[in-house]
């Protein structure tokens, strides 16, 4: 049913395997995939994961422990600058994603989060307003969110660990 919605929404997949299907900057969304294999999740209640969206979005290193204590179904990948979330239908990964976003922010603890959810799921579900689950309430950052960390290996180290392996694999010129 979640890629119907989605094939429905935003037209065919760019890309189709038998396991999935995945679209490229699909609405506000960097990448989006259906999969057919599911995965069961209990929260905010049970169902099964099965649609997974990406943004672009730097999370600070000293936020990422709070925004797991939200929910295990977004997932951060801070070299990539980007953050994904897997549930059954966009407007719960909106919601979880506005909910992260608030939480690296500072404006809601990871405890007031969840309780939001429960709340605002319920109003989705039955098609009343959600503004949180309908849209993104912050603007999305536009370009790469990269961190590609700090080098702790200086280049004299490197230079010697690269010409040792070199020895090693018999690749010297000499």
């Amino acid at each position: 049913m979640a890629a119907e919605n989605t094939i429905n929404f935003y037209g065919p997949p760019n890309e189709a395997t038998p396991s999935r299907l995945i679209w490229y900057n699909n609405g506000p969304w960097k990448r989006t995939i259906a999969f057919r294999d599911e995965v069961p999740h209990d929260f905010p209640e049970p169902h099964t994961d099965v649609l997974e969206q990406f943004i672009d979005y730097h999370v600070p290193a000293d936020k990422v422990g709070l925004v797991a204590q939200l929910e295990g179904s977004i997932v951060i990948d801070r070299t990539k600058g980007e953050v994904s979330v897997h549930c059954d239908n966009e407007g719960a990964n909106t919601l979880s994603l506005n909910m992260m976003h608030e939480i690296v922010t500072g404006k809601r603890t990871p405890e007031e989060a969840r309780t939001f959810i429960a709340k605002e799921i319920v109003e989705y579900v039955l098609g009343r307003p959600a503004p949180y689950a309908e849209n993104f309430q912050f603007n999305l950052p536009k370009g790469e969110q990269w961190d590609t960390d700090i080098t702790i290996v200086q280049d004299e180290e490197l230079n010697q660990a690269v010409s040792k392996m070199k020895q090693t694999l018999g690749l010297n010129s000499n």
